[in-house]
């Protein structure tokens, strides 16, 4: 699909953009209050849908897989998270709103479909929710308390699959794990074990310098490596790299912008990273074969 533009209709700051599952819908969020639904084609694009219910700025949205209905979960300064379900075709509703935590809400992200329906939230008040639909219709909350108690800025999950499932058949069991940063300029990984959600790095990670502004966990596909890249107020993008279960994590500057990063995100397959930086560039990434991160592309906003 070549290059396309459009305008979202918002009437203020674009906070967040997220394609849905088959490329056919885009989610925008913004600090005017609302999320907008813009269908996309090779044709062009056009405004489906405006949710509003938010009363303060929307930072993050997200599509849940396919298999469960069209869903999309949003979170704001507000300090709520809403799950919105599509009834009939551009007609969303309010289908759960999530409202314990006590400040702005900054990071959604749903796990891996092979967990089920499962949302982390990360938010100002140093916790992490994690909400799972039950059969009944119902959610349940775990909590991960001050997992950054000076804020949590970005969640992550881990692929369910294990790493080296494709190199060392049996390791099966899908993986529940997540990684967060946050305002203490550290990243951190937990992981649930018998239903408690405890930190899986010891220490935490900590190469950057200030906030950490977004953590994305890269798509392993079964091979033994698990990667994290994490973008930070300090200007630097780190990848983080584990060989196996147990081992500790090693960070490596990607590279200096000079100016804050604000997002990263994953290719498919977990071989390009896209990284925003604040002098509004894209840019793509991937890891040579020595190693060393090169710069592939500019994308052209």
């Amino acid at each position: 699909m070549p290059p396309q533009k459009f305008e979202t209709g918002h009437q203020d700051t674009v906070h967040d953009v997220a394609m849905d599952y088959y490329g056919k819908q885009i989610a925008t969020s913004s600090s005017d209050h609302t999320i907008k639904i813009v269908g996309v084609s090779n044709s062009g694009s056009q405004h489906l849908a405006t949710l509003t219910g938010h009363q303060g700025p929307v930072w993050e949205v997200a599509w849940a897989h396919p298999k469960f209905g069209s869903l999309l979960a949003s979170c704001s300064y507000d300090g709520r998270v809403i799950i919105w379900k599509e009834g009939n075709q551009n007609e969303w509703t309010q289908y759960y709103v999530f409202d314990d935590h006590k400040s702005s809400v900054n990071s959604v992200a749903w796990a891996p479909h092979e967990l089920g329906l499962c949302l982390a939230c990360g938010s100002s008040d140093g916790n992490i929710s994690v909400l799972t639909a039950r059969p009944d219709g119902g959610w349940d909350t775990s909590r991960i308390e001050q997992a950054h108690p000076v804020g949590v800025t970005s969640v992550s999950w881990a692929p369910s699959t294990a790493p080296g499932a494709l190199v060392r058949p049996g390791l099966l069991e899908p993986v529940q794990k997540l990684c967060s940063g946050g305002c203490d300029n550290t990243v951190k990984v937990w992981k649930l074990s018998n239903g408690i959600w405890k930190m899986d790095c010891f220490p935490a990670l900590h190469l950057h310098t200030d906030w950490v502004r977004d953590v994305a966990w890269a798509p392993n596909l079964g091979l033994p490596k698990s990667t994290i890249a994490s973008a930070s107020e300090d200007g630097r993008v780190i990848i983080w790299t584990v060989a196996k279960e147990g081992d500790q994590w090693e960070g490596k500057v990607l590279h200096d912008f000079k100016t804050p990063v604000w997002r990263v995100s994953w290719s498919l397959t977990g071989n390009i990273l896209a990284v925003a930086d604040g002098n509004n560039n894209v840019t793509l990434w991937n890891e040579a074969v020595d190693g060393e991160w090169q710069q592939v592309s500019t994308v052209d906003l």
